[in-house]
């Protein structure tokens, strides 16, 4: 059961209650009105409508805004109506011929469109109000100032408990899929990753074509893991290439990832590169970017494990590392190649061959980041990529190609990358 719908019993509730209260008022004075056929003819409006419109106010659905204009336009009319009835009413403190239904119609619209539109309908009636006492006094300005406070914050008290539903429903919806996904995970880790587990040994032992069948069973198997581990749509890269380029994934936009209300998670982009050869290390919770910012970033990373794919050799293996700071996130592609030699990035620009300079820097330079190479020849390459969380005005200056100058990392910073390098050394 939604959370408005007491609000919406208790409305009908007033509203008949009210309606009757001010009929009571009505017969119980009959010689205060100098013209009682002003005043019953309004009441009779005033219980015509509310007895009639009584479904309109059972759920935030069926209430329109035009109901709500006309409901608001009968108690404004029958608050500036009083003085016609009641000649008295301008100079003593007195009941107005809706008396307290007029309040009725300012919950409706703090329930239906929350503390805004009460302060809306609220101002109106508070006008009507002034208007119809000619010489305010004191009481009349403490009675519209309590209506007028009261209806926005029942109208907030509504924004909040919506909110909160909304927020119920989602933890509700991702605890089902949590548990759908834990069943699934132990039916699958019983059947298929144990085939595939199997068929990558078996083939590693038998060799030839039964060995490359095991490396994309592995491949798989990681890639199966992942899916039902964090939800994430991870793609195996090794399956997706072709024989001719064994080694590491291909460029990914990631087109196809889903964005969330804040952006984009990083991790998910960047699972798809994970196989026998590619080992990514990630925080546990999402890295979330700007969904246009998530996917340069990870084309950036695909073009940096294209290059280890084409220049380090069949065997080499990469090493993806995701660091999450306050103010940046910062991705690190290191792989245990030959390494580049001196000045052959110089000499590449100069054949046109720009996949650094543009698939690479260019690309963090668009975002207001910076990507520094370092790599000495026999140890590898390394190539880290920063990108600010909220984009510089100034672009940052491109560092030249080959190794480059680094600032002073801190403490958090050397403990992360030296775990990535001893992944390396071990593996």
């Amino acid at each position: 059961m939604s959370v408005e719908l007491p609000l919406w019993r208790a409305l009908t509730g007033y509203r008949v209650l009210t309606m009757g209260y001010a009929v009571l008022l009505f017969v119980s004075t009959p010689d205060r009105f100098e013209r009682p056929w002003v005043a019953a003819g309004f009441l009779a409006v005033l219980c015509g409508w509310t007895l009639a419109t009584l479904p309109r106010v059972f759920s935030a659905e069926r209430c329109t805004k035009r109901f709500l204009g006309i409901d608001l336009t009968i108690a404004v009319t029958g608050i500036l109506l009083t003085p016609l009835a009641d000649a008295q009413a301008q100079q003593a403190d007195g009941a107005t011929l809706p008396s307290i239904w007029a309040a009725g119609s300012v919950l409706a619209f703090a329930l239906k469109g929350g503390w805004r539109w009460a302060a809306f309908a609220s101002s109106f009636v508070a006008v009507a109000n002034i208007v119809q006492r000619g010489e305010p006094s004191r009481d009349t300005f403490h009675a519209v100032l309590l209506v007028w406070i009261a209806s926005i914050a029942i109208g907030y008290v509504v924004e909040v408990a919506r909110a909160s539903e909304r927020t119920l429903a989602r933890a509700l919806e991702i605890e089902a899929a949590t548990r759908e996904r834990e069943r699934l995970a132990r039916d699958i880790h019983d059947s298929v990753l144990q085939v595939l587990a199997m068929v990558q040994r078996r083939g590693a032992a038998i060799g030839g074509e039964a060995a490359e069948l095991g490396r994309m069973a592995g491949e798989q198997e990681i890639a199966l893991r992942t899916l039902v581990s964090r939800g994430a749509p991870p793609v195996s890269g090794g399956a997706a290439r072709d024989a001719a380029s064994p080694a590491v994934g291909t460029v990914d936009t990631g087109e196809e990832a889903a964005d969330g209300p804040g952006g984009c998670d990083l991790r998910s982009l960047l699972a798809r590169h994970a196989g026998p050869r590619v080992t990514l290390s990630e925080p546990g919770a999402p890295v979330v970017l700007p969904a246009r910012a998530a996917r340069e970033l990870a084309a950036a990373v695909g073009a940096a494990l294209d290059n280890v794919a084409r220049h380090a050799g069949d065997g080499a293996r990469a090493w993806i590392l995701i660091e999450d700071w306050p103010d940046e996130v910062v991705v690190t592609v290191r792989d245990d190649g030959p390494g580049i030699a001196e000045g052959r990035l110089v000499q590449a620009e100069g054949e046109g061959r720009l996949g650094v300079a543009l698939s690479i820097r260019g690309r963090l330079r668009d975002l207001g980041g910076t990507a520094e190479l370092i790599s000495v020849p026999g140890q590898g390459a390394e190539v880290e990529l920063r990108v600010p969380r909220v984009p510089s005005a100034k672009p940052p200056r491109v560092p030249g190609p080959g190794r480059t100058a680094r600032g002073p990392d801190t403490s958090a910073e050397t403990d992360a990358r030296e775990a990535s390098r001893g992944k390396a050394d071990g593996g």
